[in-house]
């Protein structure tokens, strides 16, 4: 089966994704699952690979390991040894423009599709979110100009034909987003932090770590933008969304 779990936002270390990274483990009906960090987008910094370690190590009973793309600078060997090896991958938050850049010029965006072909299971946040779909809704200027940048349209994986947006309901994204998707031809999804899209084969259900965390879709019509909140917790065909 395969299985994607992307989550719109909330900080692991306050635990509030915590029932969504308890779904993500499920999802591998393994009693001690084998979990890889993938913390490209972020820098990889020890404090973000350390929160991921007591999260899915201590509290969650998982085996726990680290890819390091940018502070190691492995070969295409060892990535895939280390890809191979997990039985689920979480990818971290950060600047996806430059996670994807990364990926593809080491090759980790065709394994990561093998992997998820494979049964693997493939989650994270933000940018760990975005990067299974499409394109994302980004904020990767601002990791480069703070003072001057705009939200843009990032290139991802492309497993699912859509564009992600996390982080809805933070600041003036989600009208943003809306303008964005004015123009946009194809179908938007936008998750506010704490909630998460759930794909299992061609089925999904939305899951969030506490109530008030929303999934919306997003889809033009005769030049107007019509917005539904998605409610189902329970599996229906991923094709009724998109």
């Amino acid at each position: 089966m395969k299985k994607v779990v992307a989550i719109g936002g909330g900080e692991i270390s306050k635990f509030e994704t915590f029932k969504i990274d308890e779904e993500i483990v499920k999802l591998t009906d393994k009693a001690k699952p084998k979990a890889l960090f993938v913390p490209t987008a972020s820098g990889e910094p020890e404090a973000y690979c350390d929160n991921f370690d007591f999260v899915y190590g201590k509290m969650l009973g998982c085996e726990t390991d680290i890819l390091f793309l940018i502070k190691d600078d492995p070969d295409s060997s060892q990535i895939e040894k280390k890809i191979s090896w997990a039985d689920l991958i979480y990818v971290g938050g950060g600047n996806t423009k430059r996670m994807m850049e990364i990926w593809r010029s080491k090759g980790v965006d065709k394994m990561l599709i093998d992997a998820y072909q494979r049964g693997t299971v493939l989650s994270g946040l933000s940018a760990g979110a975005i990067c299974w779909f499409k394109y994302g809704f980004s904020d990767s200027q601002r990791f480069e100009n703070q003072e001057n940048w705009h939200y843009t349209k990032v290139e991802g994986l492309g497993l699912f034909d859509a564009i992600l947006c996390p982080h809805l309901n933070e600041e003036n994204r989600r009208e943003l987003f809306e303008k964005f998707m004015i123009d946009f031809e194809g179908v938007g999804i936008g998750l506010e932090n704490g909630c998460a899209i759930e794909i299992v084969d061609d089925t999904f259900k939305i899951i969030n770590s506490f109530e008030n965390a929303h999934a919306y879709v997003f889809r033009r019509s005769e030049n107007k933008l019509f917005v539904d909140e998605i409610r189902h917790r329970d599996y229906i065909p991923f094709n009724l969304l998109i």
